[in-house]
């Protein structure tokens, strides 16, 4: 796809892989607050490690916008998907729904970071260009690809809150999720945190950090810049070891890990858990020390002890945040049980539009239901929360 517009400046080119846009050009179009995920170093790691391609569904299809001296004034990070995998929201009952209708609903195109399901900017403009102009190109285009390939339906996912309206004005449905993130209320130690949650709940984390000690379990934190290859090896084991006790097999490979150590290592944090000297678990997080943000992303263990997972995905990753000053940890798609662990839940949206106009009014009916469900589940947490009474928020 390469489209002119006669009333702007501006055509829309279709690329099938990052490396035909510089790092500088591409992160150039990230604004400040975009984080580590959206980095030109990121996306071509998992491109060239061919965790995203056509052979895992994953086809790479970034929009990009060039101005008439050719150079990159926006862009959409953008693949056809062959299924659903690795998005976190989840529409396969839409896909269902779709192919008794005997149309496909794959493939369909997606605006995503894959495997990640960490909300920002999805339709990138570069600063000092005409924001608005290239934003209703970029959109205008996603749709068109649809359309003239008779593809199903466009999904955009966790965008940032600033992206929701102009997707809204474009006939864009949204979707709710929930996510659970921990909030740094400036404590200055682990003890204190623990000392804003009510007793019950103050008692499990201790309860569940002795178990773990009285194993003599000892903790290694290792930054990025100081990482080993055998460090990622032995993490990547412990990676895939999770998968297959799932019956599944990883997203990701070695190389990635290997590959985003070298490219971005001030980013990636290891916590590797050893026993009697030998190496038995390991948690990686993400860090985002500019926007004071880290992202638990992925845990393994080699041998299984009580509560490890807690501690070693969890308790030490609060500990690192506590100390580094970080305000917001964010664990991840999914799961109440972060509530007992000082987590609260977080509602996220995706953006939805659908090519057939009967389907479409039907999963907006759906979707409508499952927002008013959704906002009673979280209302529901609400009063299940771990913290005490008296404890406010920032």
């Amino acid at each position: 796809m390469q489209t002119e517009f006669n009333d702007t400046p501006y055509r829309l080119v279709l690329i099938d892989r990052l490396s035909q846009v510089s790092p500088e050009q591409w992160d150039a179009l990230l604004p400040a607050h975009a984080g580590p995920f959206l980095r030109h170093a990121f996306l071509s790691a998992l491109e060239e490690t061919e965790c995203v391609g056509a052979k895992t569904g994953w086809q790479i299809t970034h929009l990009i916008a060039k101005d008439q001296q050719d150079r990159l004034v926006g862009a959409i990070p953008l693949y056809l998907k062959q299924h659903s995998y690795g998005e976190f929201v989840f529409d396969w009952a839409w896909a269902e729904a779709y192919h008794q209708l005997g149309k496909s609903y794959y493939p369909k195109v997606l605006s995503a970071i894959p495997f990640t399901p960490v909300q920002g900017a999805r339709i990138l403009v570069k600063e000092g260009e005409q924001a608005k102009v290239i934003q209703e190109l970029l959109i205008t285009g996603l749709k068109s690809i649809a359309l003239e390939n008779d593809l199903s339906s466009v999904h955009i996912l966790f965008p940032s809150e600033n992206e929701i309206q102009l997707l809204v004005d474009h006939d864009f449905m949204l979707r709710d999720s929930v996510q659970f993130h921990w909030q740094n209320q400036a404590y200055k130690s682990f003890e204190q945190f623990l000392e804003a949650l009510n007793k019950k709940r103050r008692k499990n984390i201790r309860h569940e950090r002795a178990q773990v000690q009285q194993e003599l379990v000892e903790f290694q934190h290792i930054p990025g810049e100081q990482s080993t290859p055998e460090d990622w090896k032995f993490f990547y084991d412990c990676y895939a070891q999770t998968y297959l006790e799932h019956h599944s097999s990883p997203y990701l490979n070695p190389e990635f890990f290997l590959k985003l150590s070298k490219a971005m290592p001030n980013h990636l944090h290891l916590i590797i858990a050893s026993q009697g000297g030998n190496r038995i678990a390991s948690s990686l997080l993400v860090v985002d020390k500019a926007e004071s943000k880290a992202y638990g992303r992925y845990w393994g263990a080699l041998k299984y002890i009580p509560c490890l997972h807690f501690e070693t995905a969890y308790y030490q990753a609060l500990e690192y945040c506590i100390s580094e000053g970080i305000q917001t940890f964010e664990g991840g798609a999914q799961g109440e049980h972060k509530m007992a662990r000082g987590f609260m839940p977080q509602t996220l949206q995706s953006a939805h539009w659908l090519a057939n106009p009967q389907f479409s009014q039907a999963v907006k009916h759906f979707l409508t239901r499952e927002r008013a469900g959704m906002a009673a589940y979280v209302d529901e947490l609400a009063e299940h929360s771990p913290l005490k009474s008296n404890t406010v928020l920032a």
